[in-house]
């Protein structure tokens, strides 16, 4: 029966998309079904397939691998004891080490033969353009305001439906480096990384129901990738990677100090209110309304509640809270349900990433920053559902 309303589930969150859509008599069939099945097989294959667990298998290891190795300077610097005491001792290393790597595969031109073998099986399939499909690719491995660099020439040119494509995907993955520190927190690396690429088809399929394609793409069926070099060596590149990976942390950081502040000042006169026994919270409130989603997708009627409040926390503060509260649930909430929710939590879908995306791709073409702007809340719409959908096609395989 879970199974069934996950199936549901797959039909109801597209048709949620089409309610809210721009035009909602000029669909683009092939591409969402096509989409869809993409989604699908990899699902499959990933989670039904000798072949598939061995993928997990070897991204667990994998991922682990890297985070150990992440914590070799750390473990340099300071004590075991303190980094396990330290909260900010533990997540940090990884992103700096992981964004390093990265800048240093982007350089070797390693990463950007996998972004582009990706994108051009989208193409492919789907038959969607090779700007938007390259920056989906991309934001499986980057964050949504480095990822359109791979695109960067397109983006003058690039008509409004690519535009959100490109908003949604950024929004419907996460980075490497973040995923890392998920994984330290105790995020199943395999999920994780297949909740990202499955999310990369389903945002597109989203952003065009949302916005229609109505113009002629200049890269429609063409992938080409030209991504800048930034660095002179690859020493270069690693120096240039971990400084943004502390970028990242520190506003990170920040934001996690802000947000945990602003959440105990608002909850604190609502605090007052007791329903049911049990006093008013944000949390309890995005709860009640993410339920009824949470459901769809095929999570246990008894946990709703529980996966919606997370689900309400990643929309409104950010996916690092709520993965961090997910975690300390996994106790009291079904196996099938975490694994659900492992994969709705799955994306940078929040309000503060979409003034950091619309202040990252303005800076690159300031000419498009007010349709940027506009597009900036439904792109905020379709990554979650993005997401949404890829937790109900898990649900409907697990």
């Amino acid at each position: 029966m879970e199974r069934l309303i996950s199936l549901f589930g797959l039909f109801f969150i597209p048709f949620l998309a089409w309610l809210l859509s721009e035009n909602r008599w000029k669909m683009n069939f092939r591409l969402i079904l096509s989409g869809t099945a993409m989604q699908f097989v990899m699902a499959f294959f990933l989670l039904k397939t000798p072949w598939g667990e061995k993928c997990f298998e070897g991204a667990r290891v994998f991922i682990g691998t890297i985070v150990d190795f992440a914590f070799v300077g750390p473990r340099w610097l300071f004590s075991d004891a303190l980094i396990k005491e330290c909260a900010i001792l533990q997540l940090v290393p990884p992103i700096i080490f992981v964004a390093s790597l990265m800048a240093v595969l982007f350089h070797l031109g390693i990463m950007q033969v996998i972004v582009k073998w990706m994108a051009t099986i989208m193409v492919r399939v789907m038959d969607s353009s090779g700007s938007e499909s390259l920056c989906a690719a991309a934001n499986v491995f980057l964050g949504m305001a480095e990822a359109p660099l791979a695109i960067r020439p397109y983006l003058e040119t690039m008509t409004r439906s690519e535009i959100m494509a490109m908003m949604t995907s950024g929004l419907a993955t996460i980075a490497g480096g973040v995923m890392a520190s998920y994984v330290k927190m105790g995020v199943d690396a395999g999920h994780l990384l297949a909740a990202s690429l499955m999310s990369a088809p389903a945002a597109i399929v989203l952003a065009k129901i949302m916005v229609p394609e109505s113009e002629q793409s200049p890269t429609l069926g063409v992938v080409k990738i030209d991504i800048p070099k930034l660095d002179s060596n690859a020493f270069d590149a690693a120096c240039r990677g971990a400084s943004e990976g502390m970028t990242l942390s520190l506003n990170m950081t920040a934001g996690l100090i802000a947000i945990l502040g602003l959440v105990a000042l608002v909850n604190w006169p609502m605090s007052k209110a007791i329903i049911g026994g049990e006093a008013l919270s944000m949390e309890r409130i995005s709860g009640w309304i993410m339920s009824p989603l949470a459901w769809t997708m095929g999570v246990s009627w008894n946990d709703c509640h529980a996966v919606g409040s997370l689900l309400g926390k990643r929309l409104v503060f950010n996916e690092f809270l709520a993965y961090r509260d997910m975690v300390v649930l996994k106790e009291t909430i079904s196996p099938r349900s975490f694994v659900i929710t492992t994969y709705a939590m799955c994306g940078f879908a929040n309000f503060g990433s979409v003034a950091i995306m619309i202040g990252g791709i303005g800076s690159l073409v300031p000419s498009r920053r007010h349709e940027l702007a506009s597009l900036g809340m439904k792109s905020l719409v379709a990554g979650t559902l993005a997401s949404f959908m890829t937790a109900a096609i898990a649900g409907i395989l697990c």
